[in-house]
C-alpha cells in the first residue's frame, strides 16, 4: 500500500523547503523527496559559502522571462522584507554587501539549518537519497514510485531545479515531468556564466588573467556596472556573469574600462597639461597598476600622450569606453549560477505555480522560466514562488 500525503514535494533546495514549510504550516501532511544525499547544496556553496539569500530591491525588472510579467504576483506577495523577518526571527546575523545584496554573516549553512527547523516544526517529512521512478496521475491523485516505494498525493510540488551544476546532482528531471503532463519547455541554456575565449584572445588576455576591475559591460541593448576577473579561461566576475544571460552565441561584447567618464575629453585635456604623461599612467589612476600596464601593452599604447595625433587619440579613447570582444562561448552549466529557460509560464498560474489544465501540478523555483540576475534575486524568487504554491497546493 503506497503511503498518502497531502503534498509531496520533489525537490529539497531552496524553493523545495519553503514550499514544504508554507504548506506544512497549513496543517498540510506534507513529503519532501531528494535524490541528493543533503539538503540545500547549492544554498550552502552560494555567495562564497555565504549565502546571497536575497536582494532588498528586488523587483520583476530584475528577471528574465519569455513571459515577464508571469513573476509579478508572486514577487509582490512574499517580499525580500518578509523573508528578512524570517531570518531575524531565527537570530542569523546577516550584513549588506553591495547595495541591496544580504548575506549571512558567517556561513550559508544558518539559511538550510533555519529552513530545515521551519519544515520540523510544520511537521514536514524530508526523505533524502530517494529517487523517483515514475509519476503517474489519476483522477484525483498522483503516485509517485520512488526507490523507497511507493507514495500518493492531492498536489504534487516540482522543485528540482534546472541543469545548471550538475555535479551538485542536476537533471532535466523537471522538464520531463512537464513534458510527460503535456507542459511547453521554453530552450534552456546556461545563465550566470563565465565566458571563454578563442585561443588568439585567450593568449593575448593571458598577462590580464588573475586581475579584477570595475567596468560597465553592455550586449544586446543590457548593461551592468560591476567588476570584471579575468581569468586563465577567460572573462568573469559580477559583470561577465550578469551580461551572460543576454548574451547569444557570436554576440560581441563591450567593456567600458572607466565607466561615468569622458575618455576622449579626459586624453585631450592631459595631452595638453601632461603631454609627457603614458596611457598606461593615466590607466593606473583608475585600474589596478597590473592591468594598466598589460593593457597598454596589448594595445602598443608606449609613447607619451604628446606623440598621438587627433586620430590615434580617438582611436585610444573608443577602446577605453567600448572595448568590443567577441567570446568563444561560455563554460556552460559546469559553472552556471542558473538555467535559463524552463517550463512555461503561460501554462501556469501566477498566484498559485500551479499547472493550468492539470489539477494539483506544481512548478517552483528554478524549473520554471524565470531567471534573476545576480545579487540575491534567484533565491527570492525560491523564497516566493514556494511561498505561493506551499499556500494553495
Amino acid at each position: 500500500m503506497a503511503k498518502t500525503f497531502d503534498v509531496v514535494i520533489i525537490g529539497a533546495g531552496a524553493a523545495g523547503l519553503m514550499c514544504a514549510a508554507t504548506a506544512g504550516y497549513r496543517g498540510r501532511r506534507v513529503l519532501v523527496i531528494d535524490h541528493a544525499p543533503r539538503p540545500g547544496r547549492k544554498i550552502l556553496m552560494s555567495g562564497g559559502g555565504r549565502c546571497n539569500f536575497t536582494n532588498l530591491n528586488s523587483s520583476p525588472a530584475n528577471f528574465l522571462s519569455d513571459n515577464p510579467h508571469f513573476c509579478i504576483s508572486a514577487l509582490k506577495r512574499y517580499t525580500p522584507q518578509d523573508f528578512l523577518e524570517l531570518v531575524d526571527r531565527h537570530g542569523i546575523e546577516h550584513e549588506e554587501k553591495a547595495a541591496g545584496q544580504l548575506f549571512c554573516r558567517d556561513s550559508a549553512r544558518s539559511i538550510l539549518d533555519m529552513l530545515l527547523t521551519e519544515c520540523e516544526w510544520a511537521g514536514s517529512e524530508i526523505r533524502l537519497k530517494t529517487s523517483v521512478e515514475l509519476v503517474k496521475r489519476s483522477a484525483n491523485s498522483y503516485r509517485v514510485k520512488t526507490s523507497a516505494g511507493e507514495v500518493e498525493c492531492s498536489s504534487l510540488v516540482i522543485a528540482t531545479g534546472g541543469l545548471s551544476i550538475p555535479t551538485m546532482g542536476a537533471t532535466g528531471f523537471g522538464y520531463n515531468i512537464a513534458r510527460q503532463f503535456g507542459l511547453e519547455i521554453r530552450p534552456t541554456r546556461a545563465g550566470l556564466v563565465p565566458f571563454t575565449l578563442t585561443p588568439e584572445l585567450k593568449q593575448q588576455l593571458s598577462p590580464l588573467a588573475g586581475i579584477s576591475c570595475p567596468v560597465e559591460v553592455s550586449c544586446n541593448g543590457e548593461h551592468f556596472r560591476e567588476p570584471m576577473l579575468v581569468t586563465h579561461r577567460g572573462l568573469s566576475g559580477p559583470a561577465m556573469l550578469q551580461i551572460s544571460s543576454f548574451w547569444q552565441p557570436g554576440d560581441p561584447v563591450a567593456i567600458d574600462l572607466l565607466p561615468g567618464q569622458k575618455a576622449l575629453e579626459a586624453l585631450n585635456q592631459l595631452k595638453q597639461e601632461h603631454p609627457a604623461l603614458t596611457l598606461e599612467r593615466y590607466l593606473a589612476r583608475t585600474l589596478p597598476r597590473r592591468f594598466a600596464r598589460a593593457f597598454a601593452e596589448l594595445q602598443g599604447w608606449d609613447r607619451p600622450l604628446q606623440g598621438y595625433r587627433k586620430a590615434e587619440l580617438e582611436a585610444a579613447a573608443h577602446t577605453l569606453s567600448a572595448w568590443t570582444l567577441t567570446p568563444a562561448g561560455t563554460e556552460g552549466y559546469r559553472t552556471a549560477e542558473v538555467t535559463l529557460g524552463g517550463v512555461d509560464t503561460r501554462q501556469l498560474s501566477s498566484k498559485t505555480m500551479a499547472a493550468n489544465d492539470v489539477p494539483g501540478l506544481f512548478f517552483i523555483g528554478e524549473v520554471v522560466d524565470v531567471t534573476g540576475h545576480l545579487g540575491g534575486h534567484n533565491f527570492q524568487w525560491a523564497w516566493a514562488s514556494g511561498v505561493a504554491a506551499g499556500n494553495i497546493a
